[in-house]
């Protein structure tokens, strides 16, 4: 099976684990050559709040969901991350629910690869919560690697 797009999925609880997700990109994709799309997905309410914070007119051209992604932290770390290693990659931003859209974007890419990341939850946690990355590994066009990071 060959590699040439790894989806590489980041929301707000990924910033604490940043070297972690970029370790498994870097070694997926470094031998295959592939490219890494850096993804973050925002809620509604996320993406709102993140306009204000970096003073962008949601009518504006820099008010894609692509731009904010490319502003963030989380994804300007990764950036060093595959600059460092010299590894192609894009940004995208996409806004919705986390699972719902991590799928989408997958399929929409052709991704021969998604990678997450997420905690260590107990059954019942999951049952009463729910899991994003549960919901990923279940519906994804493509294998999920889940990074795993100790709480």
């Amino acid at each position: 099976m060959t590699l040439e797009t790894i989806l590489l999925a980041v929301g707000p609880k990924d910033s604490g684990r940043v070297e972690q997700l970029a370790e498994a990109a870097i070694e997926v994709a470094a031998p295959a050559g592939a490219t890494v799309v850096l993804a973050h997905v925002f809620t509604e309410e996320e993406y709102d709040e993140l306009l204000g914070e970096l003073h962008i007119d949601r009518d504006s051209e820099e008010a894609t969901p692509d731009e904010v992604a490319d502003r963030h932290a989380t994804i300007r770390e990764l950036v060093g991350a595959m600059n460092a290693m010299e590894i192609d990659h894009e940004i995208r931003g996409v806004v919705g629910d986390r699972a719902e859209r991590i799928t989408e974007l997958a399929s929409t890419l052709g991704a021969d690869r998604v990678i997450i990341g997420g905690r260590q939850r107990r059954p019942s946690g999951k049952a009463v919560f729910g899991s994003t990355a549960q919901e990923v590994l279940l519906t994804a066009p493509c294998p999920v690697t889940f990074v795993r990071v100790e709480t």
